[in-house]
């Protein structure tokens, strides 16, 4: 029954789940929008880096830089410590996303199950939860990691992550959850399964492209967090890619090709990522397509 239910719910039957000929002509103009905005900024950042440096800056801006030169990549790794900050921000990434995505999917999937009332008040402090500025949050975050002795190491940037790092993150697994049928968890319970084995085994499986955009958004956050290493960690070997970054943006103009270039090796893991992620969009619409 659960395996007939979740069929289903997957598209092998029912209405079609595939967008409309109108949807799709949105969705093509608004690729087509995000392509306009970003791509230009992109190619000058690339262009920028392959300057040779030392040279003084063009009177404007160049899309093919003359000479081209890929000294200021190799001046970065030197004089950034990239390669021990890639390493850092790899590993802090390493151990945060998996673990956001399994808290706020826990937690999404427990309001799902609770009464609308109390998941109306949940929901509630979640949204107010949101509106408090980061930068409101610092000293008391700072007092209590000074306490747990979690200053001046990669743990301060990880324990974000044992609250889902967003109150954003479990709302969006609720409405994920909470828009699977309700046949599909009465099977569950007639099947006897445990709310847990339910989380992991029907659930989960069913809300996969909500998994990929909570990894993915939960990498790029972590990835690019300059505030909180910049408060908490103090050593230079535990510096994070954007301390890092920090660093090289204070060589002078003739040598701005090293800091752009650190920013394009900076950036390109964040696009790869995105770019994994609509693949996995893909493939799950195609595979429901040929189905």
């Amino acid at each position: 029954m659960i395996g007939r239910l979740a069929r289903d719910r997957s598209g092998t039957s029912g209405p079609s789940p595939y967008p409309t000929a109108a949807a799709r002509r949105w969705r093509s103009l608004g690729a087509i929008l995000v392509i306009v905005v970003f791509l230009p900024p992109l190619l000058l950042l690339v262009a920028g880096s392959l300057r040779q440096p030392g040279l003084p800056p063009p009177p404007g801006p160049q899309l093919v830089p003359e000479p081209i030169s890929t000294a200021g990549y190799e001046r970065a790794v030197q004089l950034g410590g990239l390669v021990r900050a890639t390493f850092n921000s790899l590993l802090v990434a390493a151990v945060a996303v998996p673990v956001s995505v399994v808290v706020a999917s826990l937690a999404g999937f427990a309001l799902a199950r609770l009464p609308r009332r109390v998941a109306g008040i949940v929901i509630a402090g979640s949204l107010l939860a949101l509106m408090v500025p980061a930068t409101a949050l610092l000293v008391p975050k700072f007092a209590v990691f000074r306490v747990l002795g979690l200053t001046d190491t990669l743990g301060a940037l990880v324990a974000p992550a044992l609250l889902g790092t967003s109150p954003l993150y479990p709302l969006v697994y609720y409405l994920a959850f909470r828009a699977l049928p309700a046949e599909l968890y009465d099977a569950c319970r007639i099947e006897d399964l445990s709310p847990l084995r339910t989380w992991w085994r029907v659930a989960l499986p069913l809300v996969k492209p909500v998994t990929a955009a909570i990894a993915a958004l939960t990498y790029v956050l972590t990835w690019s967090n300059f505030l909180d290493p910049l408060v908490y960690v103090y050593d230079r070997d535990l510096f994070t890619l954007p301390l890092a970054l920090r660093s090289l943006a204070t060589l002078d103009p003739t040598n701005f090709p090293i800091f752009l270039a650190g920013a394009v090796l900076a950036t390109a893991p964040a696009i790869a990522v995105f770019w994994i992620a609509q693949r996995r969009f893909l493939h799950r619409y195609e595979g429901t397509r040929t189905r």
